[in-house]
């Protein structure tokens, strides 16, 4: 199979999702269609494998293979005002996801108490080894999962608020954090990118060759005790980061 005819096909496909003939969501066109427009099934196959690796299409069980949304959740970092108050309905992602109108959910998908790993201890400022609960979940757009996320806390934190049981926490960990009298007063966030490891694409539903925003947030409470560490991993071209109106004074580079 002459490489350059597999890539001229992927290009051209490539040029069509991107000019709006195939909308997010919408169905490619089978193997067998494109060899009746005169493809061959080996090129045809390995073009869609170069558009999956892209990040534009996605394969889908009994549905075939259809255009991978890129549409951008906002993500502001004043989001943490609005989800402080503990009767709040909208955690952080629900709540960036409703500002630019899509519907955002968070998925819990595992809660436990763990040995604290070293590197989460010192976040934590506790002794390697101490019981902490870990909570793993999934960030979605619509039924699309676009993040991540794996949160550690203090296990008397977790007990606490009700961060230990498994099961959505209505409106958001940091509310449920002030409604038990803990009251979340800063974060920390770190910010890196990165290429996805396969696990990481399967997971977001993605190419191998699409990048990832790694976000590390470390809540502090009354006193600087650290409530939270959360480590995200989202798809780049679905999620921005904003820091508007950051203040320009003590020593900005």
């Amino acid at each position: 199979m002459p490489m350059q005819q597999w890539r001229e096909l992927a290009d051209r496909l490539a040029a069509r999702i991107e000019s709006g003939e195939f909308h997010p969501g919408a169905r490619m066109p089978t193997t067998l269609e494109l060899m009746a427009e005169g493809e061959s099934k080996p090129s045809v196959e390995r073009a869609y494998r170069d558009l999956v690796e892209r990040g534009l299409v996605v394969r889908k069980p009994r549905v075939g293979t259809v255009v991978r949304s890129r549409v951008r959740v906002r993500v502001p970092l004043s989001r943490y005002g609005a989800v402080l108050r503990p009767d709040g309905d909208k955690g952080p992602w629900e709540t960036a996801a409703a500002g630019v109108g899509l519907g955002g959910s968070v998925v819990p998908l595992a809660v436990g108490h763990i040995d604290a790993p070293a590197e989460i201890a010192v976040l934590l400022g506790l002794e390697p080894g101490t019981l902490v609960v870990r909570r793993a979940r999934h960030a979605l757009i619509d039924e699309e999962v676009v993040q991540t996320q794996e949160a550690f806390y203090p296990a008397d934190v977790a007990e606490a608020c009700g961060l230990d049981q498994l099961g959505k926490v209505v409106g958001g960990v940091l509310g449920a954090m002030t409604a038990c009298g803990l009251g979340p007063e800063s974060a920390d966030e770190k910010v890196t990118a990165r290429m996805p490891t396969k696990a990481e694409a399967d997971e977001l539903g993605m190419g191998e060759r699409v990048p990832v925003l790694c976000v590390e947030r470390v809540v502090r409470g009354r006193g600087g005790r650290v409530l939270e560490v959360l480590r995200v991993v989202g798809a780049v071209d679905r999620v921005e980061l904003h820091y508007d109106e950051l203040p320009m004074t003590g020593g900005v580079m």
